[in-house]
């Protein structure tokens, strides 16, 4: 199957085209016409299996330019790094429509924020917190949102965001989709999809535990950190293929120390994140 056997449209294939995605991954190909049917859905997938376009996809093919200009469909992601990159996929895929897609997350000025909700706007991308803030001072109004996504909602429940989940699924609109992801379902997201989906298609994909096709595992038993340190220099210099490296840590202390050990050798080619950074850090980073 390629994405030109989906019911898409001419503009989203022609994105397609030009990010080089021709095929769809499992997830895609399952939830695209469950999704299009109007039904309310629980997909079950973990990172790394396309499940964001897995969600934008279907719901780019229905959404159409409104004078209106208030938000037709909604995306609660559960931290500020996932809601820029939220924004820039849909902003990818929706390069050929006349569609606004704006994000929100808190740590920075509100008001800007609250500016580009009375502009107008098509697609909203926001973390909790944060746009229950602009709910309450009336910045953004939710009587058009026709689709609600709730991304990585196992980890949003994690994160202690139960309480503002539904606050605001009580101030959307009855009659809307519902669509959640999620790389487990646990008790909470049960009971969450009890009361506010309307009998959801399940569709699961490579659920948490499952070895992603396109990944190659292997293990090293290491006795102490710095032994660690020098596994990783030698990793980095043996395989050509290592250019771009993810490295996580137990912990910011020793996320802060691998850096200081791993920038010697390789200046300006390392960045470290972690919630004592600062934001700017961060997205630089």
């Amino acid at each position: 199957m390629t994405f030109a056997d989906l019911n898409l449209n001419a503009p989203l294939l022609k994105a397609l085209d030009e990010l080089g995605f021709y095929t769809p991954t499992t997830i895609q190909a399952k939830a695209f016409s469950v999704i299009m049917s109007g039904k309310d859905v629980c997909g079950i997938a973990q990172t790394g299996t396309g499940k964001t376009y897995a969600y934008l996809l279907p719901t780019l093919r229905q959404i159409e330019f409104s004078k209106d200009r208030f938000p037709q469909m909604l995306i609660l992601v559960p931290t500020r790094e996932l809601v820029v990159q939220v924004v820039e996929a849909a902003k990818k895929l929706s390069a050929y429509r006349s569609l606004e897609v704006v994000g929100v997350y808190g740590g920075v000025n509100m008001k800007p924020q609250a500016d580009a909700m009375l502009n107008g706007l098509d697609i909203l991308v926001a973390t909790p917190g944060r746009l229950y803030d602009l709910i309450l001072s009336g910045s953004l109004k939710t009587k058009g949102i026709k689709k609600l996504v709730i991304d990585e909602v196992d980890e949003m429940l994690n994160l202690g965001f139960r309480t503002q989940l539904k606050n605001i699924m009580d101030l959307l609109p009855e009659r809307r989709q519902n669509l959640m992801f999620s790389a487990t379902i646990t008790e909470e997201v049960e009971q969450l999809m009890d009361v506010y989906f309307n009998n959801p298609v399940r569709i699961e994909a490579a659920p948490t535990g499952t070895p992603l096709e396109n990944i190659d595992q292997s293990a090293y038993e290491v006795p102490n950190f710095y032994t660690k340190v020098n596994l990783l220099q030698l990793l980095l210099e043996e395989h050509e293929e290592m250019s771009k490296v993810l490295v996580f840590a137990a912990s910011k202390r020793l996320a802060d120390q691998l850096y200081d050990e791993m920038v010697i050798k390789y200046p300006e080619q390392l960045g470290v994140i972690h919630s004592n950074k600062e934001q700017n850090h961060r997205f630089n980073t």
